[in-house]
């Protein structure tokens, strides 16, 4: 029997798409990539872990901002491309600007509103000025 990261379509580049969500009330906190690697360290350490194309590593969700998202489910789509991370977010927020979630611009009318106040000044997340 193959082995539960075997059954993934993993794409040319060995990454799939991994969509996070608040498991309380479904809301989407944020979308990023993940490889075999963080997969199986997602499953480890029973928290959310990424792949950063940027910094080509891992990226373990909350390591320097503090806000960590504890691992509820792992979720497989039907064509076997993307996942999605049902999770408990650990301080309430997910998004590098300081907000409960990336998906916080509503398109209204042809313009981009910002819906969700900052919740935590990123500069006191990430440090610097």
């Amino acid at each position: 029997m193959p082995s539960y990261l075997d059954q993934i379509n993993w794409n040319s580049n060995g990454l799939v798409p991994v969509v996070t969500q608040d498991a309380s009330n479904g809301r989407v906190l944020m979308q990023a990539w993940i490889n075999r690697e963080a997969l199986e360290a997602t499953i480890t350490e029973n928290r959310a872990i990424y792949w950063s194309r940027s910094r080509s590593k891992l990226w373990r969700k909350g390591d320097e901002s503090g806000n960590v998202q504890k691992l509820v489910g792992v979720y497989l789509d039907c064509d076997n491309d993307a996942l999605c991370y049902q999770v408990e977010p650990i301080g309430g927020v997910s998004c590098h600007t300081g907000r409960e979630s990336c998906f916080f611009q509503r398109l209204d009318n042809e313009t981009w509103v910002t819906e969700d106040p900052i919740l935590k000044d990123p500069v006191t997340m990430y440090g610097g000025t």
